[in-house]
C-alpha cells in the first residue's frame, strides 16, 4: 500500500520546524529516520495531514561532551552512535544496546531521538535510557523555551511520551562512565534484528566493595520500559555476591506482569526477565569493579 495524501514540509532549521509544528497542530507527524513511521503510513495505520521532515536540520545531529554528560543530538543516526569512538569511551553501554537495533541498514537511517520519541516498549534505546537515568531535552515554539524531562517521566504508555503536541525532542543527555560505575544491556529476540521479546539494562555504582546505587530497567513486559524497585533494593548496600544477584533477578521476575502474545507466553517472559537481569547485573558489577574503581 501507499500512504494517504499529506502535506510535506522540509525545514532547514530548528526554528522553522518548531513553527511548522505549532501551526499544523495535532494532525502532523515528524519524520526523523522514518524506520517506524514510514511503514505505518504505508499501511495507513498513520494518516497525518502533514509531515515535517527534520533531515535537513544539521544542528540536531552530533555528539559532544558537556562536563559529566554525553549529549547526543536527536537526529544522530544509530549507526553513528554505534561506531563513534567518543560514545564508546564515554558511555559504552549505549553502542552496546544500539547494536541490537534492527539490521545495519535500519541503524544507518534510524535516529536516537526517533526511537525514543516513538517509545516502543520493546525497543532498545528506551530501556537503556531508563536504566541510565538519561534526560530528554524538548523544545517548543509556543513557549520559546526548552525543558528537560528525565527518562523516568518521559515514557507514558504504549508509543506515548511526555512530548506535547508543539514540542520536538532536540537532544538527549546520557551520564558519562566513570570509575566505580558500570552498565550492561542484554536482550533476547527470536531472530537477530527482531524486536526484543525481553530486554534488560542495568546500571550500578560500587564504592569500597558495596553497591551504592542500582537501576534496573526491563523492556517488552509492559506498556513502557519499567524499573522494579524490589530488584534494585535487593542489591543496594550489599557486596553483591552471586546469591544476592539471584535474589534480585527473582524480585525482577516477580515484579513484572507481562502479557502473553504470539511471540511468547507470560511465564516465558518472566523466565527471561530473571535470566537477563542476572546476566546484566553480573556484567554491570564486573565493569564497576574493574581496576581503577573508586573506594
Amino acid at each position: 500500500m501507499k500512504p494517504a495524501a499529506f502535506d510535506y514540509r522540509r525545514p532547514a532549521d530548528l526554528d522553522s520546524a518548531l513553527a511548522l509544528l505549532r501551526d499544523f497542530g495535532d494532525d502532523v507527524k515528524v519524520l526523523a529516520g522514518g524506520q517506524s513511521l514510514v511503514p505505518m503510513m504505508n499501511f495507513r495505520l498513520a494518516r497525518p495531514a502533514a509531515l515535517i521532515d527534520l533531515n535537513r536540520i544539521g544542528e540536531l545531529a552530533g555528539v559532544r561532551r558537556d562536563n559529566g554528560t554525553l549529549v547526543v543530538g536527536a537526529m544522530t543516526r544509530q549507526w553513528d552512535v554505534e561506531h563513534d569512538p567518543a560514545v564508546r569511551s564515554l558511555c559504552p553501554v549505549l553502542p552496546e544496546a544500539v547494536r541490537f537495533v534492527g539490521h545495519t541498514a535500519v541503524r544507518m537511517r534510524g535516529t536516537v531521538g526517533g526511537s525514543l520519541a516513538h517509545a516502543d516498549p520493546a525497543a532498545e534505546l528506551p530501556v537503556t535510557a531508563l536504566a541510565l537515568g538519561a534526560e530528554m531535552v524538548l523544545a517548543s515554539a509556543r513557549t520559546g523555551q526548552r525543558r528537560v524531562v528525565a527518562a523516568d517521566d518521559f515514557f507514558v504508555h504504549y508509543f506515548t511520551t511526555a512530548l506535547a503536541e508543539d514540542e520536538l525532542l532536540v537532544e538527549t543527555r546520557w551520564p558519562v562512565e566513570r570509575p566505580g560505575r558500570g552498565a550492561a544491556f542484554c536482550e533476547f529476540a527470536l531472530r537477530h534484528g527482531d524486536f526484543a521479546v525481553c530486554a534488560v539494562a542495568a546500571a550500578v555504582a560500587v564504592d569500597d566493595g558495596l553497591c551504592t546505587e542500582a537501576r534496573i530497567a526491563i523492556g517488552g513486559v509492559a506498556p513502557t520500559p519499567v524499573r522494579v524497585a524490589a530488584a534494585e533494593v535487593a542489591v543496594t548496600g550489599t557486596t553483591v555476591e552471586p546469591a544476592v544477584i539471584a535474589a534480585a533477578a527473582d524480585a525482577a521476575a516477580s515484579g513484572v506482569d507481562p502479557s502473553s502474545d504470539v511471540t511468547a507466553p507470560a511465564d516465558y517472559r518472566r523466565h527471561l526477565v530473571r535470566h537477563l537481569t542476572q546476566q546484566a547485573l553480573t556484567r554491570a558489577l564486573a565493569q564497576a569493579r574493574r581496576p581503577g574503581e573508586e573506594g
